[in-house]
């Protein structure tokens, strides 16, 4: 270790004493770092998320429709799930760093584990600087483009736009995060292009070592820009990278076989038998012959180092036809191999025959960066095995996870989205359908999220300071992040009472908690404050709103003379950007009308009404800057329509939504809600010590569903009838409609069973 100056030692204790990270240049001096190749950027730190938030289960899938199930399916012992060996696939929904480090320092860690760890990772980033992140949805004969979350906008487009050092910090992170998690004899594919290529080279190298790069993969797509035009400027671009890694130099691979091109058929298989066979000739010689083999045979000569064949195998396949013998007798006897005895040929790096999906696959669900599922099917069988788990972090379209369950692997699968998370979730139902259909078996999977242990996450404090600083810090935390809802709400701050913190176009704004859901006592509590100070009209902004809270609660104060206008908090608002640039949208929350339906001792469920307040653009925005000639779809206040700007002018408005069940995409039952309760599992880092806890809330779990799809879009708005087997007395069904932009909202209802 070099000797340190002086002042390199005063610097270093400051720098201790202030609490702060040391300078880069302290890893060189202080420690030895024996990296052979390393990425600099602005900014970079070695240092890590270390989190362990806990999961939340907030949907759990034992069976894709319930009437379907038949009792000599595989799985007919365990009519309720399919938690083979103790595990569920999981779908996660939140920021993938934070799911990342609760992976790793979380007790889900010991968990995975017991499967065998993470064998394969691959992961397809948005690594597309100037992308569009926005979504087409259809409705009816026309297509409304759902525009990004803010919140997946600044993730991901303005991180980019600050430069590279701020994607390769985004990314740099996360690999390092991914490397902990993946088990030691895992691998990990990473799919990128030529923008990104140098930058993710260089950090994989760094990471996980240039020993452990295994491959450089070329995606030849059959389609690409200047393919089909010529580009003036520069060259058509036909390809895509995928970076190959394992974590050490022991994996699994097995070299899968794909289909023999035509042109080495039309090279190989040239020649042609008496019964019409193609065939090709191979010679039967090889340098490591023995010596004790040279023979004759049907009086044809060996060559000078004889064959490496036994006499038994020569006869065995003279008998099959298999010998060609040539003309002369100082020839050499070679081996005919046919072609419809040829299972193909192994895979090289350079992958050229694969599509892109076409716009009439069926597996095609307009996802911007939907890839095909033979892309990822030769990954998952080239290095996993059947049962092992495989992770896809940024899962988009959920095309990692679909393969995986057609090919009996465990998965992970996560994103940012909410709208990805729907899509995956519809798309795994699909995929569960059919391999029920054809008696093939599949696995439960979870949708989890972190939920209000994240949003506790962006208000914590150092948990190491004495009793009242953290007190103080936290209440200071809480006061300003109330602060900043109220000014991504256009709201003016009040003082002096007890449940309101602000105050809005004569409404009176309360901000429920950050970590809980808004409760009727909570609600409860509002109206009392507004009865003694004889407020009418009062918004209520919340995270979340406990399930069968409307539209009872909102009747209950109306009565009274009160208007509760409920709305949600986005997530955007955690990122003060999107407060600063004016872009958070509260919305107002939906509502479900069900009704139960009767039949001896079953009960089904019929979907009466849904009602959104979703918004997205205004009309007088669009109106000034539509041409003549163009169409603008908006939604306002839960409708949806078409704005149309004829050449002299003049603006048309359709209302594309024209019944409630335009904005329904989903929906599911759980008939005895409230039977799982939601426990969740903490890890101590420091002890290791894991302990467990009910959260107070119910796992829903989905036992029927009905959505559209992009080649269906019929919904059936009864459900079937459940027997509850004898059981009687009150129950509680709960019903989650999923709306066609993602959001989700349930109701809760009680149901009498049998004896009334």
């Amino acid at each position: 270790m070099p000797r340190l100056t002086p002042q390199e030692i005063q610097e270093i204790q400051r720098y201790l004493e202030e609490d702060k990270p040391l300078p880069e240049k302290y890893r060189y001096l202080l420690f030895e770092d024996p990296r052979e190749v390393e990425l600099v950027w602005n900014g970079k730190t070695n240092s890590v998320c270390n989190v362990a938030l806990p999961f939340q289960i907030i949907e759990q899938v034992d069976e894709p429709r319930s009437e379907a199930f038949e009792t000599g399916d595989l799985f007919a012992v365990d009519k309720r799930g399919r938690q083979q060996d103790g595990w569920s696939n999981k779908l996660i929904w939140g920021d993938n760093k934070l799911i990342l480090s609760s992976l790793k320092n979380g007790p889900m860690r010991e968990e995975i584990e017991r499967q065998g760890g993470i064998k394969l990772i691959y992961i397809d980033p948005p690594f597309d600087v100037g992308a569009d992140f926005s979504i087409d949805i259809e409705i009816g004969e026309d297509t409304f483009t759902k525009n990004p979350s803010i919140i997946e906008e600044i993730a991901y487009r303005d991180t980019w736009g600050k430069g590279a050092d701020s994607f390769i910090s985004m990314i740099y992170e996360r690999f390092k995060l991914l490397r902990d998690i993946l088990s030691e004899n895992g691998s990990i594919y990473v799919h990128c292009d030529r923008r990104t290529n140098n930058y993710i080279k260089t950090i994989l190298d760094e990471i996980f070592g240039v020993s452990n790069f295994r491959n450089e993969i070329i995606w030849k797509r059959k389609t690409g820009r200047g393919i089909t035009t010529q580009n003036p400027t520069n060259y058509g671009v036909q390809t895509d990278t995928i970076f190959f890694y394992s974590k050490n130099k022991t994996i699994y691979f097995s070299n899968p076989l794909k289909p023999l091109r035509q042109d080495y058929i039309d090279e190989f298989y040239r020649h042609i038998d008496e019964n019409g066979r193609r065939y090709r000739i191979d010679n039967l010689a090889s340098p490591s012959y023995s010596p004790t083999l040279k023979y004759e045979y049907k009086g044809y000569k060996p060559p000078e180092k004889g064959w490496a064949i036994s006499i038994e195998k020569m006869i065995e396949w003279d008998k099959l036809g298999k010998l060609y013998f040539p003309k002369k007798k100082d020839g050499r006897i070679q081996r005919k191999r046919y072609l419809d005895e040829n299972e193909g040929e192994f895979v090289q790096n350079l992958w050229d025959d694969i599509n892109i999906v076409s716009a009439h696959a069926d597996e095609r669900i307009d996802y911007p960066t939907q890839k095909p599922e033979t892309l990822l099917n030769r990954i998952i069988n080239a290095s996993s095995k059947g049962g092992d788990i495989v992770a896809d972090f940024f899962c988009g379209s959920g095309t990692t996870a679909a393969v995986a369950e057609k090919l009996g692997r465990k998965w992970i699968a996560t994103d940012l989205g909410k709208f990805a998370i729907h899509t995956t979730r519809k798309r795994l139902l699909g995929v569960q359908r059919e391999l029920k259909k054809a008696g093939k078996p599949y696995r439960a999977f979870d949708v989890l999220n972190l939920g209000k242990y994240e949003r506790q996450h962006y208000v914590a404090v150092n948990q190491d300071l004495r009793e009242e600083e953290k007190l103080r810090q936290r209440e200071a935390k809480e006061q300003a992040f109330k602060e900043l809802i109220l000014r991504a709400y256009h709201a003016e701050p009040v003082e002096g009472f007890t449940t309101y913190h602000g105050k809005k176009s004569g409404r009176m704004v309360v901000i429920g908690p950050v970590n809980l859901p808004v409760t009727r006592l909570f609600i409860e509590e509002v109206i009392l404050e507004c009865r003694k100070n004889r407020v009418v009209n009062v918004d209520i902004l919340g995270f979340e709103f406990e399930m069968g809270l409307f539209p009872n609660i909102l009747e209950e104060a109306k009565s009274k003379g009160i208007n509760i206008a409920p709305k949600y908090i986005p997530a955007d608002v955690f990122d003060k950007r999107a407060v600063d640039k004016d872009q958070i949208s509260f919305h107002d929350a939906a509502y479900i009308e069900i009704c139960p339906l009767y039949k001896n001792n079953e009960v089904a469920v019929e979907l009466t009404n849904y009602s959104v307040f979703y918004s997205q653009d205004s009309f007088a925005e669009v109106e000034s800057k539509l041409k003549p000639g163009g169409s603008k779809i908006i939604v306002q206040r839960g409708q949806i329509t078409k704005l149309t700007k004829d050449k002299n002018g003049i603006i048309r408005k359709e209302v594309l939504t024209k019944k409630w069940t335009d904005w329904v995409d989903y929906w599911a039952v759980d008939f005895d809600f409230e039977s799982k309760r939601e426990i969740i599992a903490r890890k101590d880092i420091a002890t290791g010590e894991i302990t467990e806890e009910w959260t107070g809330d119910f796992i829903f779990e989905n036992e029927w569903q009905t959505f559209r799809t992009k080649k269906d879009r019929t919904l059936e708005l009864k459900s079937v009838f459940h027997s509850y087997n004898g059981s009687t007395g009150r129950k509680k069904i709960a019903v989650k409609v999923v709306d066609i932009l993602g959001n989700d909202t349930m109701r809760v209802i009680d149901i009498s069973v049998g004896k009334k």
